[in-house]
């Protein structure tokens, strides 16, 4: 018996769902060289701009200078540094929580504290749109694991019933395939009544939500005690990399003690936490940059709809245009490169099959010109194509 990995690859290429990496010559931005072509990328969740930023990146020059370049072991051995621990207070009073605590990348940031919160005996509910980190670390957590419908508190009432042990609701904060916001405040109404805890992972809130860009929780007006458990990742509107946990003291004690991503992984690099800092720096003091974020996003909805494209609910940063087929959502993408933009067309399994999309992401790097040219572009798409979607 051998495992016939051609087999597979060539079925996955039948199905339009092969997947291929643009390799990316250029810093992140609006405009970028990929396989050596100029393009007006709008498919980064460099949501403020900061990516590239001249005073990010001097912060990572002199925290390499000062700090070297790796974080040499994990946070428990000697990898936890100055600038980590700043960076961790930082977020912290970004949250208005007393702790946060910092993971090298979001996946591991959802796998630690779904897996150090919760096991045998005890139930895990998440939204059925969940990032696949969040579902991944339900499963692998080892509690009895459901799903409720998508932002439907009340199919989470009838689940949590049914829920045993210690219950963990998780949920998105924004839904990265469909950019919708989650119903925080039912959720945690119906989370709080079953004294269950609920958890967000708002790797899309940070940055352009909230009047000072805290995410989510804070667009809400929510408590810790509404949503004990926040996720945030820094590769985002952050525009550098890792991810955090915020909550009570005991909550981030625990993370330290028994989330196994954490204790067994090198800190990331102390340069890298410098650079964050200022980047957050630049997320509180500059409010320019969501505010420009809601205009391109008001003349892009504007714009596509006169086209007659099928847009879904969202305020935020995140524009999917709904296609449908899979084949037909690539050679959209296609016809939109060779008139040098850039969207990636998302398909299955990231996506239910019949609901391709083509996924616009803006950011505060962009300028109303730019978003006026992927508009013209999408329009001389949908004459040759036509606009209709046939997703079931």
């Amino acid at each position: 018996m051998s495992f016939d990995l051609a087999a597979r690859l060539a079925a996955r290429r039948a199905e339009n769902l092969y997947r291929q990496r643009p390799l990316l010559e250029s810093p992140q931005g609006p405009e970028v060289v990929v396989d050596g072509q100029p393009l007006l990328a709008f498919c980064n969740n460099d949501y403020l701009g900061l990516a590239n930023h001249p005073q990010v990146i001097e912060a990572w020059r002199a925290g390499a200078a000062r700090w070297g370049v790796g974080g040499g072991a994990s946070h428990l051995v000697i990898g936890h540094s100055g600038p980590h621990h700043a960076l961790e207070e930082a977020l912290a009073d970004l949250t208005g929580r007393p702790r946060a605590l910092l993971f090298t990348t979001g996946y591991m940031a959802n796998l630690g504290a779904v897996t150090a919160l919760v096991g045998q005996g005890d139930t895990v509910l998440e939204d059925r749109l969940n990032h696949a980190s969040l579902l991944d670390a339900g499963l692998l957590s080892g509690a009895r694991f459901n799903r409720y419908l998508h932002n439907d508190a009340e199919s989470l009432a009838k689940r949590l019933e049914k829920a045993t042990g210690n219950t963990l609701v998780v949920t998105d904060g924004v839904f990265s395939m469909d950019g919708d916001i989650a119903d925080l405040p039912a959720l945690a109404r119906e989370a709080k009544a079953k004294g269950a805890w609920l958890m967000v992972d708002d790797a899309h809130g940070f940055g352009p939500l909230g009047a000072h860009g805290a995410g989510i929780v804070e667009h809400f007006g929510l408590s810790m005690e509404d949503v004990p458990v926040l996720v945030g990742t820094l590769g985002k509107a952050f525009g550098t990399a890792g991810a955090f946990v915020a909550g009570s003291d005991d909550l981030i004690e625990s993370l330290i003690q028994f989330a196994r991503p954490y204790i067994y992984t090198t800190s990331q690099p102390p340069a890298l936490a410098c650079a964050t800092l200022k980047s957050l720096e630049l997320l509180r003091s500059e409010h320019w940059r969501r505010e420009h974020l809601k205009v391109l996003i008001a003349q892009f909805r504007k714009g596509a709809e006169q086209i007659g494209l099928e847009l879904m609910d969202s305020a935020t940063p995140i524009q999917p245009i709904m296609i449908g087929d899979a084949g037909r959502a690539v050679r959209f993408s296609q016809m939109l490169r060779e008139r040098g933009l850039m969207v990636t067309a998302i398909r299955p399994p990231t996506v239910p099959t019949g609901s391709a999309r083509l996924r616009v992401t803006l950011t505060a790097a962009h300028s109303e010109a730019q978003v006026q040219l992927l508009l013209e572009g999408l329009a001389d798409c949908v004459q040759q194509l036509g606009a209709a979607s046939n997703h079931a």
